[in-house]
């Protein structure tokens, strides 16, 4: 998402919660590597995700006017996630969707 090439900057984030028991595993289609801020937006349903990796920013971040790391954050919205070369290392969709479904309604 954020295109930053350093690993120690990124976190591995779940795309369902792990307190989940039956989708929450510790798995690569459970994971978006996402950078420190990025991963806290997406924690707070501030950033969506959707089944086809098109990302959404909150109406209400949207709405903030402030500074270029608001910016950065609200020119995401409509773009596609980096992704993987392998098929194997996707995100999975029906996570994603489900998540989604979550940041429609809290965002």
């Amino acid at each position: 998402m954020s295109g930053l090439p350093e690993p120690l900057l990124l976190d591995a984030a779940h795309i369902v919660a792990d307190k989940d028991e039956q989708l929450g595993q510790p798995i690569v289609p459970n994971g978006i590597p996402l950078s420190k801020l990025h991963h806290a937006a997406f924690d707070a349903h501030l950033i969506g995700i959707d089944p086809d990796y098109r990302l959404h920013v909150s109406e209400r971040l949207l709405a903030l006017n402030d500074g270029p790391t608001l910016e950065a954050l609200k020119q995401l919205n409509g773009r596609i996630i980096y992704l993987p070369r392998r098929d194997k290392d996707l995100p999975n969709r029906d996570r994603l969707a489900l998540r989604f479904e979550r940041f429609k309604i809290v965002a």
